[in-house]
């Protein structure tokens, strides 16, 4: 599968760590940066071209996740979500990063490098990749509404 990750300077360390890791169980792993240490970065444009790369491998019909990480995931999460087509989802645990893929087909995995250690992170994320949508109705259902929201503008 092909990955795209993206960080702050607070998961910077730990993407470096998970692309050495995901490259060895086999991924395409995909850098959006930073590419050095900057404790004054601004993360939302990182973020956002790891999602455009999600978004575009997607409709090119690549098997594509994306992850972004930041101190907590949350403005990381914020900010890949601002991408037409994603579904970013923060995981805290492993029931929340295998549902974001079972219940809400997520394409994007937020963790945030503050929160866990790097082997808990590696699990994280390897639980997300793993775990497949269940293709229930009414998971279908839903995300149809979210997604004609994001293209009309009307709540279904």
């Amino acid at each position: 599968m092909r990955i795209h990750i993206a960080t702050d300077h607070a998961g910077l360390d730990l993407s470096h760590f998970l692309i050495e890791e995901l490259t060895n169980d086999g991924h395409s792993v995909f850098d959006h940066g930073p590419s050095e240490y900057d404790p004054l970065d601004d993360y939302p444009a990182f973020c956002i071209n790891a999602a455009l790369a999600v978004i575009r491998d997607q409709v090119a019909e690549v098997e594509a996740l994306g992850i972004v990480l930041g101190g907590s995931g949350n403005g990381e999460q914020i900010a890949a979500n601002k991408v037409r087509g994603i579904r970013a989802a923060l995981a805290w645990n492993l029931d929340t990063a295998r549902l974001a893929r079972q219940h809400n087909n997520a394409n994007v995995i937020a963790v945030g490098a503050r929160q866990h250690s790097r082997e808990e992170v590696l699990e994280l994320i390897r639980a997300f990749i793993s775990e497949p949508f269940s293709e229930d109705e009414r998971h279908i259902r839903r995300i149809g509404k979210i997604q004609a929201y994001e293209q009309t503008g009307e709540i279904l």
